[in-house]
């Protein structure tokens, strides 16, 4: 080494540590995308969007398959699945409405 070097490097960007930055920013990207950190405002509109359609189902068939068991054991068919088919309707939309009502996170 001559007596101006002071084994420093010079103060200028390096191409290494750009290289190296950027690999990093790559790798967080690819973590968030592994792991899904980068949709989580579309998982949590996809989770309302299934838990809307479930007490929609849920309602009408949970209410179809009691009505249907009541005409079964006390003779009444169809009354009674009809009007237990529509009680799961209502309150199928009543818990929608609710779930509507909410406000996001």
């Amino acid at each position: 080494m001559t007596e101006r070097e002071t084994g420093q490097d010079p103060i200028g960007e390096d191409a290494r540590l750009q290289s190296l930055e950027q690999r990093l920013k790559q790798a967080h990207q690819d973590e968030a995308v592994r792991t899904g950190a980068a949709n989580a405002g579309q998982d949590a509109n996809t989770r309302l969007g299934n838990r809307v359609l479930a007490e929609l189902i849920g309602g009408m068939v949970g209410g179809a398959l009691i009505g249907w068991v009541i005409d079964r054991f006390a003779g009444t068919s169809p009354w009674a699945l009809l009007v237990m088919l529509f009680l799961g309707i209502v309150v199928a939309f009543r818990n929608i409405i609710r779930i509507s009502n909410q406000r996001p996170d």
